[in-house]
């Protein structure tokens, strides 16, 4: 019998939870799209707060997706360049572009950070949530997307690229 490593099967049941946020978002946007829908064409009373809760949806869902579920092989990528080289310099454009990527956000954060904060005196025009709650996935996104690329600095400069390995049915549930 083959031993787990915990902080693998760790890994991967966090990754399924932050997957299932991402449905979650999705699902409820749908729903409420329905609804609005519903209410506008058959019974002729629109619902003020349905837009506010699909572009709440649409927001998290985009950046919490991105930032927490997307792995590094599903970005999309203008890879032709990238396709063309040999594997040392695909390694040095990942390394390059990871760096820059992470500068960029280290330095957008405190900025990022003082906006969102900010924002907490206004309110969405129907529901009255703070809009700096809205707002605050950027901040997640931002922090994951820094985590992943440092690690895949890390991983590219000592030459041991994650494997994507195929995922097991009995770690699904």
């Amino acid at each position: 019998m083959v031993k787990k490593n915990k902080w693998l099967t760790s890994g991967r049941w966090l990754h399924r939870r932050a997957e299932d946020v991402s449905v979650a978002f999705l699902g409820t946007m749908f729903v409420v799209f329905l609804l609005q829908i519903g209410f506008r064409y058959f019974i002729s009373r629109p619902l003020s707060w349905s837009e506010e809760v699909c572009l709440l949806c649409w927001l998290w869902g985009v950046l919490w997706g991105s930032g927490v579920v997307l792995t590094d092989e599903e970005e999309i990528r203008m890879d032709i360049i990238y396709n063309a080289v040999p594997d040392k310099v695909r390694r040095v454009f990942k390394i390059i572009t990871s760096v820059i990527l992470v500068v960029l956000l280290l330095i957008s954060l405190p900025a990022s950070w003082d906006y969102v904060a900010f924002m907490k005196r206004e309110r969405t025009a129907s529901l009255h949530i703070p809009i700096n709650y809205l707002y605050s996935v950027y901040m997640i996104f931002a922090v994951a997307l820094i985590v992943r690329h440092c690690r895949l600095v890390w991983v590219t400069f000592r030459g041991t690229l994650p494997e994507s390995e195929p995922a097991e049915e009995a770690d699904r549930a």
